[in-house]
């Protein structure tokens, strides 16, 4: 139990502390429990569209967030195509990409979609999901290793 322990994040810790005892006969696949325990991951909070943000305080909301997501795939993808593109978007456009990055829960799904792996469900299948599969493609053939700078 202390070599999962010493491995497990700190913010996983105090989860395995208090959620299974075990026992010294447990086997190397039973500690599956303990990482993700029922009814203990963290909720995500809900997406909520911002009232009153001005264009310029979105674009840079928006730059910010594409470079942090929660898989490296998608945080080039994203900041190369927020760098190419939204200085250019007008207001619908900006609320579409908004929209795209935040709503979907699941990274992976926005990654699925933008390269052609899983259908685009009809609310995100729109102008600005065809621009980013179009910048998927990379037809130019860009170098897309590291996200631009800021």
């Amino acid at each position: 139990m202390n070599a999962v322990f010493n491995r497990a994040p700190s913010c996983v810790r105090p989860l395995l502390m208090r959620s299974v005892s075990v026992s010294c006969s447990r086997q190397k696949d039973d500690f599956q429990d303990l990482i993700h325990p029922d009814s203990r991951e963290p909720s995500i909070p809900h997406y909520v569209e911002r009232e009153g943000e001005n264009a310029d305080l979105k674009r840079a909301r928006l730059t910010y967030q594409s470079r942090k997501r929660g898989m490296l795939e998608n945080g080039l993808l994203l900041s190369t195509f927020a760098k190419k593109y939204l200085s250019t978007f007008n207001d619908t456009q900006l609320r579409l990409y908004d929209q795209l990055i935040n709503l979907p829960s699941n990274d992976w799904d926005i990654f699925y979609w933008a390269t052609g792996v899983k259908p685009t469900p009809s609310e995100f299948d729109n102008e600005v999901m065809n621009l980013l599969k179009r910048h998927v493609q990379n037809e130019d053939r860009q170098a897309r290793i590291m996200q631009p700078d800021l």
